[in-house]
């Protein structure tokens, strides 16, 4: 792809112009960042988009910094958040990423001519004295903070607003002013935020700073396909879930998904998908799992969603020990690997032991029984 190309697949917007950062581009390498914040032990297929444009940067030779918000990730972004999010402490932020070079070795390139970067912002923002804090929140107005959509729906519905989440972003304003980047990459809705860090750098280093909004993977409903909506795809999952995954977005988060997740020709795609989009769906799911798994991941996870889900003949082949009760035994399997996560889908009706619901968490599994844990996971008792 060229730098034409990069600046328009999957690009939402582009601040303060389009044309100036094609000017520099042209003139340089630019050093550029996307900050991810680690409230999840896992990234996510919404965090796929922006691994994916980095990479098409870092192929066209520019100098790409994957920032971990070990410190932002104790705050919390509140960016579109009708309620605070639970705050983290430093060792659940630092435990969430362990897994992460790992996921994103399968995007990024970290060795070669020019290796992708990963810094943590803890090792600017953990040194910020009360005097720096106040200096560069006088830069920032609370009315600028308060008109937030967010904040506006949280006033009206008499919900907390924390201070902390005032400063969310002018902490992430402080990243750009400490690694003086060209550009910085995010969401559409990340643009408040990234501007933040705009403002300091001209303020405090009189230059300019490149802000590159991606659209964003929505579905049917216009909620955002990540790790926070309830349809989220990890990327520590495996590639037969990941697949099937992708096979039960809606048929209109077809074309977005190969625009901002892949480099297939779109020309004509839309008529491809209006005419099989079953089969469309399936490429699409295959392009993905063929770059976070290998190409030999591609069949055997195309067959075991034909199996279990097209003729609905799930094999129960995930042996599990009984921990007890059913939600410590399905808690590992969760989207969210957590107890209270097993719990709620167990109350939602979502947990089936040889094809019953069960609704009872407290409930013994005994050596055999066969469960099917949501719509994907299918475990057998050792």
């Amino acid at each position: 792809m060229d730098i034409d190309q990069v600046l328009t697949r999957g690009v939402a917007e582009i601040l303060p112009s389009r044309d100036g950062l094609i000017k520099l581009m042209s003139s340089r390498k630019i050093k550029l960042y996307q900050g991810f914040d680690p409230s999840m032990p896992s990234l996510h297929l919404g965090n796929l988009v922006g691994l994916f444009k980095l990479r098409q940067f870092q192929k066209l030779g520019h100098e790409v910094i994957f920032l971990i918000g070990d410190f932002t990730g104790m705050i919390g972004d509140p960016s579109d958040k009708l309620i605070a999010r639970k705050k983290l402490n430093r060792e659940e932020v630092i435990k969430n990423t362990e897994k992460w070079k790992e996921q994103i070795s399968k995007v990024l390139d970290f060795g070669g001519e020019n290796p992708a970067k990963i810094l943590y912002n803890s090792e600017w923002n953990d040194k910020k004295t009360f005097k720096d804090l106040i200096d560069i929140a006088s830069n920032f107005t609370v009315q600028q903070m308060i008109e937030r959509d967010m904040f506006d729906l949280r006033l009206k519905k008499n919900e907390p607003i924390y201070l902390s989440e005032f400063l969310y972003p002018i902490a992430q304003g402080i990243d750009s002013l400490e690694m003086e980047v060209d550009l910085e990459v995010g969401g559409s809705d990340q643009i408040f935020n990234m501007l933040a860090g705009r403002t300091l750098l001209k303020t405090f280093k009189g230059r300019e700073k490149y802000v590159l909004a991606t659209k964003l993977l929505v579905d049917k409903d216009g909620n955002k396909v990540g790790k926070t909506t309830g349809n989220a795809l990890f990327l520590d999952s495996t590639p037969e879930n990941f697949y099937a995954g992708i096979l039960s977005f809606p048929d209109e988060t077809i074309l977005p998904g190969f625009e901002l997740l892949t480099e297939e020709d779109l020309v004509g795609l839309e008529e491809k998908i209006r005419k099989d989009p079953m089969g469309e769906k399936k490429r699409l799911a295959s392009e993905i799992v063929d770059m976070l798994w290998g190409n030999d991941s591609v069949e055997p996870s195309q067959e075991y969603f034909e199996t279990t889900f097209q003729e609905r003949k799930p094999k129960y082949n995930t042996e599990v020990d009984t921990r007890g009760t059913l939600a410590l035994t399905i808690a590992p399997y969760t989207s969210l690997a957590s107890i209270s996560d097993a719990k709620r889908l167990i109350d939602a009706g979502a947990v089936e032991i040889g094809g019953k619901v069960i609704k009872d968490t407290n409930y013994k599994p005994k050596s055999g029984d066969e469960i099917k844990v949501g719509k994907k996971n299918f475990l057998k008792v050792k």
